[in-house]
């Protein structure tokens, strides 16, 4: 596959939802998302930690105090180690993430992990392994928290009364892209914040 295949299947892989903001409170109220982005955030929980902090690391540094554990083990001479693999178990530890890039964001290198995920199917045994979480029949939504329930009518309008929202002049609805980019920021805000989709895709207006 040439470089210029790749870039134009890479793109392919580039997920979009629907996003409803307030834009007196420049914040975001919830997001309508597909099973793609979805099973994307799920994936989140499956990822290990150690790996996390990597993927952040290579981005803008790690989240807190957990790559000052990485950076030791670094360190650490191997006569402190018990065993020869403990240190690569530490600082290379197996995963979803082993892919080299987010779940459900792959660059277009990984048609193996593709089939994977076609395959998958109700047997609890293979979740482990797939790449799958959720049924594709119906539309999701995300709460800025990324609290996810199925969406329908009468949610959306509980939501809003929720919310208090009283003039829906102010409501805006933006479609974002999500990418390996803001996969990242998604992994990084999920870690430190309750409002991510905000923080996210509002993030350079709401600091402004």
């Amino acid at each position: 596959m040439t470089s210029t295949e790749k870039s134009g299947a890479a793109a392919d892989k580039v997920m979009s939802m629907k996003l409803l903001v307030d834009t007196k409170s420049n914040r975001v109220l919830y997001a309508e998302a597909g099973k793609d982005v979805v099973d994307f955030l799920f994936s989140l929980l499956t990822l290990p930690l150690g790996r996390a902090d990597r993927l952040l690391r290579s981005a803008d540094g790690s989240v807190g105090s957990i790559g000052n554990l990485h950076k030791s083990v670094e360190r650490l001479e191997d006569k402190y180690i018990c065993h020869v693999n403990a240190k690569d178990a530490l600082l290379t530890p197996a995963g979803v993430g082993e892919s080299g890039k987010l779940v459900q964001l792959l660059e277009a290198v990984a048609p193996a992990v593709t089939t994977q995920i076609s395959r998958c199917n109700s047997n609890l045994s293979s979740y482990s392994s797939c790449r799958s979480y959720v049924t594709s029949i119906v539309t999701y939504t995300v709460m800025d928290d990324l609290n996810v329930m199925h969406m329908s009518t009468i949610s959306g309008i509980t939501l809003l009364n929720t919310f208090g929202v009283t003039d829906i002049r102010s409501l805006q609805e933006k479609t974002v892209q999500l990418g390996y980019t803001e996969g990242l920021e998604m992994l990084k805000a999920s870690l430190q914040s309750k409002t991510v989709l905000s923080d996210v895709f509002l993030g350079k207006k709401r600091k402004a």
